[in-house]
């Protein structure tokens, strides 16, 4: 089975797309939509409820905004209470558009080879950033390259949400440390990630295009408060 997790935050423009993507894509496997959503104000659950009506699919969410870190967390929590066989892999990805659909074969091929976790990468050679402004541009590359030094860290893309996880290792950091995700906010893929490298996940990386510009609307990130929390997770850690 293939578990798609999707945190949702105020995503009605984009959700016609991404059903499209994710339907049409890996037509072979089972699939199962993990809709974890952050307290949308506006249609999305709606949305989803009638777009994917005829696929196997749950919301997740108790209408309240509480962050990216938190629907993940939950989202996981819901996967390993329903997963049935060790060889479920679970694939996580923003609902905006922004990660590259056309990758996921060749991720989950990867992934079947006995990789833990499998990272899209914009820093890997061969991928980057589609429309992305330039302060952008280096917030992520000096906030990536102080991390990977502070906790030595040595895949290259660290905050991405677009991942494929294997069971057994959401299985193994939940057994070490009793919650996967503790951060609600976006720093989180960053200790789902540090966790898993404590537990000695074996973890590859791809080249992966982000599109900023296939998203409509704005990135839920701000900035200032990003920072803030990254900032207290390097003092708490």
């Amino acid at each position: 089975m293939l578990y798609f997790l999707i945190p949702l935050y105020n995503e009605e423009s984009n959700l016609e797309l991404l059903h499209e993507n994710l339907t049409s894509i890996l037509a072979e496997d089972e699939k199962f939509y993990v809709f974890s959503d952050d307290g949308s104000v506006d249609s999305s659950v709606d949305v989803i409820h009638k777009l994917f009506l005829n696929t196997n699919f749950v919301v997740l969410g108790d209408d309240k905004n509480h962050g990216p870190g938190h629907a993940f967390n939950i989202g996981f929590e819901w996967i390993l209470n329903h997963s049935k066989d060790d060889s479920d892999k679970v694939i996580t990805l923003e609902a905006d558009n922004t990660s590259d659909i056309l990758i996921l074969p060749k991720m989950l091929v990867i992934s079947r080879m006995g990789y833990d976790l499998v990272l899209a990468s914009i820093y890997a050679q061969g991928g980057g950033f589609d429309k992305t402004s330039f302060f952008r541009k280096v917030i992520s590359a000096v906030a990536n390259l102080f991390l990977r030094f502070y906790f030595n860290i040595k895949v290259l893309t660290l905050s991405s949400f677009y991942r494929i996880y294997s069971i057994s290792i959401l299985r193994k950091i939940k057994e070490k440390n009793n919650i996967l995700i503790k951060e609600t906010g976006f720093i989180s893929m960053i200790e789902i990630l540090i966790k898993a490298i404590r537990v000695n996940a074996t973890i590859i990386e791809i080249p992966m295009v982000l599109y900023s510009g296939k998203r409509k609307g704005k990135s839920k990130m701000k900035i200032l408060k990003t920072t803030i929390r990254y900032l207290r997770f390097l003092f708490a850690n």
